[in-house]
């Protein structure tokens, strides 16, 4: 039981076999996270600590909900907060952290490749909460542990993401993730924003919106990330959302009953017609309820790992 390695840094460094293993664990987490009581003691006398460069609401919260609930020891340091304000640098940050016998740090960042710097240089295990335009591997665990749900099985199912794929670290997680498991991806997005090689990682890019979604067992949407434009990808909001927003007879075109996800936070009227985001198909306020859970299957598998080291 636990993961082979001390850290999680991304779906790319995970067999089919882990990842199943979190979701498979993710299912009982669910199932003490839906209980009247959601105590349990599997992180007890254990700390877990969030670090974040960048603002969140659903993952930093999911993440100190998860340990809390577990019972770590639980802290929180944001920028704004903390001495990078002074010009401290991230090594430093870390090892600081690490000092005060923190068991497991979960990190975002806006540089790719952050957590990985960090994963050899500390003794805590790293969580990869997002770094840059690289991956955001719970988020897609959380996606794939949503259709797990409702399909018993990832293997054979086709799953279309559409929207801001340059920008995307989601869409990375899931190629990646997805394809492992035996699922089929189909991806679309304005051509200004399809980064080159994406079609390497085992998906299909698609000329249309439409296109992807035709008979897909699940379409999921994807945020327009305006912060992260240095210029303009796409002539307007309203042109963007005419041609490439998963309108509702746009998602007709996806197999009866095909279920719709979307990382959040959604920009209404741009990528998904608030209507589509709240019809019967959508499983998007779920997928909240699901990044809870998974979070604690990885807390729990990280810190399983790390207790059989120390016994040995």
């Amino acid at each position: 039981m636990g993961l082979k390695s001390k850290d999680l840094l991304g779906l790319k460094q995970l067999s089919a076999e882990e990842i199943m293993e979190i979701l498979d664990t993710a299912k009982m987490m669910k199932m003490v996270l839906t209980s009247g009581n959601k105590k349990t003691s599997h992180l007890q006398g254990k700390s877990v600590v969030t670090l974040f460069y960048e603002n969140s609401t659903r993952t930093r919260l999911s993440f100190e909900l998860a340990s809390k609930y577990m019972g770590s020891a639980s802290a929180n340091i944001t920028t704004s907060g903390s001495s990078v304000n002074k010009g401290e640098s991230l090594l430093d940050t870390a090892r600081t952290i690490d000092m005060m016998a923190t068991d497991i740090i979960i990190m975002r960042h806006s540089q790719s490749g952050a957590p990985h710097y960090l994963a050899p240089r500390v003794k805590a295990s790293i969580v990869n909460a997002g770094d840059g335009m690289n991956e955001h591997p719970t988020q897609a665990l959380l996606d794939m542990f949503t259709l797990y749900e409702k399909y018993g099985h990832i293997d054979g199912l086709k799953v279309a993401i559409c929207g801001d794929l340059y920008h995307s670290r989601v869409v990375r997680s899931n190629v990646i993730g997805l394809t492992k498991l035996g699922a089929t991806v189909s991806v679309a997005g304005p051509r200004t924003m399809v980064p080159v090689g994406l079609d390497k990682m085992g998906c299909t890019v698609c000329r249309s919106v439409s296109e992807a979604v035709k008979d897909a067992d699940a379409v999921m949407g994807l945020r327009v990330q305006l912060e992260r434009q240095q210029k303009s990808l796409f002539p307007s909001v309203a042109e963007y959302s005419r041609f490439y927003s998963i309108s509702e007879d746009v998602l007709k075109l996806a197999k009866p009953g095909a279920y719709l996800l979307h990382p959040g936070p959604c920009n209404h009227g741009v990528e998904l017609p608030t209507c589509v985001y709240d019809c019967d198909q959508s499983v998007i306020n779920e997928q909240v309820t699901n990044g809870v859970a998974v979070r604690m299957a990885v807390l729990y598998l990280l810190m399983a790992r790390r207790n059989q080291n120390e016994n040995n």
